[in-house]
């Protein structure tokens, strides 16, 4: 299974940690830390809690910069 599913699947939470720069930065239940731009967030609702599913866009994106870089 693929990182991206085992990140967000059986209802997987996120959890808000910090605001910095114009982001704003969640966490995954395994220690997964990707960040959301506030220019992305539109008239969405960013709760402190919420399921890992509607993070997708974004744990992707930082999926995605990690294996460029090589970690």
């Amino acid at each position: 299974m693929s990182r991206l599913a085992e990140l967000v699947k059986n209802g997987k939470k996120v959890r808000f940690v910090r605001a910095r720069r114009g982001e704003l930065i969640y966490i995954t239940e395994c220690g997964f830390e990707f960040r959301v731009p506030c220019s992305d967030m539109g008239d969405g609702v960013f709760l402190p809690e919420d399921r890992a599913a509607l993070f997708m866009r974004w744990i992707r994106k930082e999926l995605e910069a990690a294996e460029a870089v090589g970690a």
